[in-house]
């Protein structure tokens, strides 16, 4: 009787471990219902892979993705192969001293031209390495069909573009999402607790950028701002920016152009408002927007944050017509013009404001151009004004294309005075300059007049001496 009991069981043991072989025999898989076994989501394994006990995995799955030193080596052969149009320089280092490189393309790099500015930002968390792999591929591909391809060529001749493939080396190197002292960089502004962080803000102060985008990985979605609520709850709920009709544009640009993210059924159209999706504070999209007039999106491109590195490839495919649409709208859309002053045709940094928006862009001091992201199909009042000058309105509506928009400004009556200021030129300088017979002659005038005294005071300290030195007359 016992032998039979022994019988049984080994019998039911057998048969339940070969249920899942069967299942998958018949095409089935683990976690099907064929099986009866619970489902095992590998997508949400994936997006810890890099739990301190599992180091075994994250090295096997950091195989042919690019060390530190191979992506230094890879930035400076673009240079080095595609240097004229490529210009390769540092924003800064990390806590860890890795140089974050930045490979800059346009027709003219390293010079000011009047053209828009955009900037992609990889790496930004250490455990999402899919950016950088694919903006080094973005740099390349660029440098090998410039002149061959219509829209390499146009962004090339019509932007400079800026390329950070890594914000977050030391991340990388390590491992883990944050940096070297296990800070999450995209949380960290403005606070600028981290080299990192300070590098990227000194670099949008000393630019002006028009659009840019960092890429993630952990979903396939484009976000736009705003990243958090109103209150700063963590409760979910949509929170609009002022310009969000232009990010939503935006982020649709890159989504329907991607190979599938505006199939999602997680997110209508591919696209999510940050608070909407999960409120997030001190992140680097909404700090671009407000101090930098830099409209930013934050673009998930993997479902995975560590895809294998045999589809690195396909995931650049599916990313590189959207990368490239997304650069390239700005300049097939917005609007575009300089800024000049009416008593001497000379360049001004004004300020331009679209109403109903509280954050404006500047033109530049060199050549007074601004570029200014706008939603195509929309009726706009765009405001120039700058101190000392009156300020000029227009209306417009945009259609499918940019629109050029240029402003002259008139300079405030109690301004007069400066009517001949060239504000191309350091101030005092040019006044000087536009004066200078004037300050001559006074200069002259004043030396000759010193000199003169001088001889004055001569002639009688010598005439009292001889006085002194004369014999007295007798009595």
């Amino acid at each position: 009787m016992e032998l039979f009991k022994l019988l049984l069981l080994v019998i039911s043991v057998v048969a339940f471990l070969s249920a899942p072989i069967a299942a998958l025999e018949r095409g089935g898989k683990l976690g099907s219902k064929s099986s009866g076994l619970l489902e095992i989501d590998s997508t949400i394994f994936s997006r810890h892979l890099l739990n301190d006990s599992q180091p075994q995995i994250v090295e096997s799955l950091s195989d042919g993705y690019m060390s530190n030193a191979a992506l230094e080596e890879a930035i400076s052969e673009i240079g080095q192969r595609c240097g004229h149009i490529c210009n390769i320089y540092s924003i800064g280092k990390s806590v860890k001293g890795f140089p974050l490189l930045v490979i800059e393309i346009s027709d003219k790099p390293g010079q000011e031209e009047a053209e828009p500015a955009f900037k992609f930002i990889g790496n930004v968390h250490g455990d999402e390495p899919v950016g950088r792999e694919v903006l080094v591929r973005l740099a390349n591909w660029l440098c090998n069909n410039y002149m061959k391809d219509p829209l390499a060529t146009l962004i090339v001749n019509n932007v400079h573009l800026h390329i950070l493939p890594s914000m977050n080396p030391d991340g990388f190197d390590m491992r883990r999402r944050g940096n070297a002292n296990n800070v999450d960089l995209n949380r960290d502004f403005p606070d600028q607790r981290q080299p990192e962080t300070k590098a990227i803000i000194k670099w949008v102060e000393g630019r002006q950028f028009t659009a840019s985008a960092s890429l993630h990985g952990g979903a396939l979605v484009a976000n736009y701002p705003w990243d958090g609520a109103q209150d700063g709850s963590s409760r979910k709920e949509y929170f609009a920016c002022p310009d969000d009709k232009t990010f939503r544009y935006m982020a649709s640009v890159y989504s329907r152009s991607h190979y599938n993210m505006s199939l999602s059924k997680e997110f209508e159209g591919g696209i999510v408002n940050g608070a909407l999706w999960y409120p997030i504070y001190g992140g680097m999209q909404d700090w671009n927007y407000i101090n930098g007039g830099c409209f930013e999106l934050t673009l998930e491109i993997s479902d995975e944050k560590w895809p294998k590195a045999d589809e690195l490839a396909t995931l650049f495919e599916y990313n590189r017509i959207s990368m490239l649409n997304l650069v390239a709208s700005l300049v097939k859309a917005g609007i575009h013009g300089r800024i000049f002053a009416s008593n001497n045709g000379g360049p001004l940094p004004a300020s331009v404001m679209i109403k109903g928006s509280d954050y404006g862009v500047n033109a530049s001091r060199i050549f007074g151009d601004f570029h200014r992201m706008l939603a195509p199909h929309e009726s706009y009042e765009v405001t120039a004004s700058m101190p000392g000058f009156k300020s000029k309105t227009t209306k417009i509506f945009l259609e499918d294309k940019a629109v050029n928009l240029d402003f002259v400004l008139d300079p405030e009556e109690n301004q007069a005075q400066f009517n001949r200021f060239d504000l191309n030129k350091s101030g005092f300088l040019s006044m000087y300059l536009d004066y200078f017979p004037i300050i001559f002659l006074i200069s002259l005038s004043f030396l000759c007049f010193l000199l003169k005294r001088k001889a004055i005071f001569k002639f009688l300290k010598q005439s009292q001496s001889q006085a002194q030195k004369s014999p007295t007359s007798a009595v």
